[in-house]
């Protein structure tokens, strides 16, 4: 490696010589560097030599380029009465008196994998009589110069979800209608029973009052708790949720028969749930007693004789909660095709719409813009169980290097040929090649055309990158 003296200007170049229009780059196994040498502020005295070397260094690792020769008047005919010029005979030699004012300067040399990272120095130096070296200097021309890495880049396949049959849906809710002791009649200024009532007319007109939407069954099912007798509850909770049945039907013209009931005399396992979320001091001992196998009237009897303070607490804190009506309102909306009114729907009522629905306002976005990426990312959140929705979120996040939130949707994306595939891109992303390949294998043996491209892609990759590590 030659010796190299501190940088002489702020722009890499040596007393006398201004460099411009550089390039260095690689070019298959070959480094390439081109540079305009102005030779115009160059001075040399008649018993100088200058030689001007362009030097690729990278720690102890170095390489000189040919030199350029320019020589004063007297050292020129020295040079060529003794044999030839410094550098041997690849440099380029000039009488300083015929040096160009401007030189296109090119070099080709054999690419190495230690000049990735380098630094392209210009030396100079200053000969005199019998090639006395008499100064020197350097400047850097390119500070640091990197191949850059090929990445690999995606083709995303996103999923056409299928287009729903019927787009059913449904609304639930649990009421705490308050009874008197005993009685099975409706009293609906009784208690809180104006709130409860109101809760089931809001449910129902919500969906009754949207044009969209379409009543396809409605369903009451009433509990009672477990004091008292299983007969005496049945009774309760037959009479009770019949009694809510003919409430809702006088505030709605439903039909005969349209409102479906069922009930359970004690919602036993409600009261499980509460216990064992429970402090209770006998917590586990009365768990047991609920999974036993003895009858509802006899569980009930052990509780309360055995451990009669938590009863007391369970009567007053958990029995009021397990007297209740669940309902459920099951209805259909109507489908959408025009999609300016799917994307004002999204905004508005985006549960009004279908994965498929989604698809097709997507489809006529710019594919990687921000709507484009917006309507996959409302779909999701509408669906987030669904394995179409979570594979084209994946895509959308990958798309814009989002790649932990990719990981999260991959992983509820279900294991189809697009999700194998997308999971191939997403290890080709974060350079796993290993893992990438094995999933593009599998995804091209289960039929996904871009697969193929995706192999010979990453092997291509996979080559390139190894050339210059």
């Amino acid at each position: 490696m030659i010796g190299l003296l501190p940088i002489a200007s702020a722009q890499g170049t040596v007393e006398g010589v201004k460099v411009n229009g550089l390039k260095m780059e690689r070019n298959g196994k070959y480094m390439l560097v081109d540079m305009n040498v102005d030779f115009t502020e160059l001075k040399v005295e008649s018993n100088r030599a200058i030689v001007l070397t362009p030097v690729i260094v990278n720690g102890s690792d170095s390489l000189e380029l040919n030199s350029v020769g320019i020589y004063g008047r007297s050292r020129y005919y020295h040079y060529m009465r003794s044999g030839g010029v410094i550098t041997g005979e690849t440099e380029k030699s000039y009488r300083a008196s015929e040096k160009p004012e401007v030189m296109n300067y090119h070099s080709i040399v054999p690419y190495e994998k230690w000049m990735n990272g380098s630094q392209l120095y210009l030396s100079r130096k200053d000969y005199g009589c019998c090639k006395s070296l008499v100064a020197q200097q350097s400047g850097v021309l390119i500070p640091d110069f990197s191949i850059p890495v090929m990445n690999f880049v995606p083709e995303f396949v996103y999923v056409r979800p299928k287009a729903e049959e019927k787009k059913t849906r449904s609304l639930s809710g649990k009421a705490y209608v308050d009874f008197p002791v005993s009685k099975t009649a409706i009293y609906p200024d009784y208690r809180k029973n104006p709130q409860e009532l109101a809760k089931i007319q809001a449910t129902i007109d919500s969906v009754k009052s949207d044009k969209d939407y379409t009543i396809t069954a409605l369903s009451i099912k009433g509990y009672a708790s477990p004091e008292s007798s299983y007969a005496n509850n049945t009774r309760l909770a037959k009479g009770r949720t019949e009694a809510l049945k003919a409430y809702v039907e006088s505030m709605y013209n439903f039909g005969d028969g349209f409102i479906k009931t069922s009930y359970e005399p004690e919602d036993w396992a409600g009261l499980r749930e509460y216990v064992e979320k429970s402090n209770l001091a006998n917590k586990d001992a009365i768990l047991d007693i609920i999974d036993g196998n003895l009858d509802y009237d006899a569980k009930e009897r052990l509780i309360k004789s055995k451990y009669p303070a938590d009863y007391r607490f369970l009567l007053d804190n958990c029995y009021p909660a397990l007297r209740h009506s669940d309902y459920m309102i099951n209805y259909e909306v109507r489908h959408f095709s025009d999609v300016n009114e799917i994307k004002r729907i999204m905004k508005e009522n985006p549960q009004k719409l279908s994965l498929n629905e989604f698809y097709l306002a997507a489809e006529s976005c710019e594919s990687g813009s921000e709507e484009f990426n917006h309507i996959f990312d409302v779909a999701v959140r509408m669906y987030p169980n669904d394995p179409v929705a979570n594979l084209n979120e994946a895509n959308t996040s990958m798309a814009r290097g989002d790649m932990v939130s990719a990981k999260r949707f991959l992983a509820k994306a279900g294991n189809g040929a697009e999700a194998v595939y997308a999971r191939g891109l997403y290890a080709a992303l974060n350079k796993d090649y290993v893992e990438a390949e094995k999933n593009f294998i599998e995804a091209q043996r289960l039929g996904v055309k871009q697969a193929e491209s995706a192999l010979e892609q990453l092997k291509k990759v996979k080559e390139y990158n190894a050339e210059i590590e």
